[in-house]
């Protein structure tokens, strides 16, 4: 009967060592880290620069993709003329470029 079931005899357990454990999971943290959270933060970082940075006369370009020349600034709020006597009030945040002097004109 053992060549068709073979006797199944007890091994001792090769368990892994808590160091190995936690050197898998600090990679793991460590990687979720460089994948995820540094280049958000990045993200974060320019477009506080780029919020900072607007002043009356820039050209820019909204996330809804209009453009526009910045007439006034406040603290939250920037308003953007986009057309002859249309004027806007947005956000900053929903800036997302700010365009090179001239960029209006040519389109």
């Amino acid at each position: 009967m053992n060549l068709l079931f073979p006797t199944a005899y007890a091994q001792e357990s090769g368990g892994t060592s808590m160091t190995s454990n936690l050197i898998l999971f600090g990679g793991m943290f460590l990687l979720m880290y460089l994948i995820i959270f540094r280049p958000q933060s990045k993200r974060a970082k320019a477009q506080k620069e780029l919020e900072s940075s607007i002043t009356k006369g820039d050209e820019v370009m909204t996330a809804g993709g209009m453009l526009g020349k910045v007439t006034k600034v406040n603290d939250d709020y920037v308003a953007i003329l986009v057309a002859d006597n249309v004027e806007l009030k947005i956000q900053k945040s929903s800036i997302v470029a700010a365009l090179p002097k001239g960029t209006i004109a040519q389109i």
